[in-house]
């Protein structure tokens, strides 16, 4: 039996909460589509710690379950944000995000360690919408790796290491000479949020005040 687009919708939701680790925080998108992901994750309410909502209409829909809003700015790790797709080929090419995209939307999804993206029968098409990719190249924007201002990397190691010191140390930590040179000579592949990795781990790793070198010995030197 044929399933209404009503009933697809619900199914991807429902298959989607497979993809939430309990005690996590769930990034929400916004749309038909993720409203039937709201009303699922209601189910599961009890299992997680709360969502970060990309829009107020989300907002106010996860508040009518009972689920708790947090701001993005007071999360320290979104493992997965969940969101509907505008259009999908059979080969899985997509498009999310077209021209009534919110920038807190995508804000939210490029936080997210994983976005997972649902999409019903009605979404699949057999060529992506032309017109749509022209409009989305309004404004080409280059944002450079971080491998092109190592200037930048201790700057922000210091911040990293402000930020989750308290959480995953017993007290102040300090980056010595020897680490800021280790890490400003580091490639990044990753970028901001494997250096902001690298910080974290040295931090659970390390027991001394200053972070030296060695501190960091986790990682490929010949990146």
């Amino acid at each position: 039996m044929t399933q209404t687009q009503e009933e697809q919708k619900r199914a991807v939701a429902q298959a989607a909460t497979q993809y939430i680790p309990t005690g996590s925080i769930v990034g929400v998108g916004t749309g038909s589509t993720a409203n039937y992901f709201i009303d699922e994750l209601a189910k599961i309410k009890h299992k997680i710690d709360g969502a970060v909502a990309s829009s107020d209409d989300t907002a106010q829909r996860l508040r009518k379950h009972h689920i708790e809003v947090l701001d993005l700015n007071n999360v320290s790790e979104l493992p997965v944000y969940i969101d509907g797709a505008d259009e999908i080929t059979e080969h899985l090419h997509m498009i999310k995000g077209g021209g009534g995209a919110l920038t807190r939307e995508k804000i939210v999804a490029a936080t997210a360690k994983k976005f997972v993206c649902i999409a019903d029968q009605s979404k699949l098409v057999g060529v992506l919408r032309e017109d749509l990719l022209y409009r989305l190249r309004v404004m080409p924007l280059h944002i450079p790796p971080l491998r092109e201002h190592p200037e930048d990397v201790a700057v922000l190691a210091e911040h990293f290491l402000s930020r989750y010191c308290d959480e995953l140390a017993d007290g102040a930590r300090f980056l010595s000479e020897s680490a800021s040179e280790f890490l400003t000579g580091y490639s990044w592949p990753g970028n901001v949020r494997e250096l902001e990795n690298a910080i974290k781990r040295a931090l659970v790793l390390s027991t001394s005040e200053l972070l030296v070198a060695d501190d960091f010995a986790f990682i490929d030197s010949r990146g």
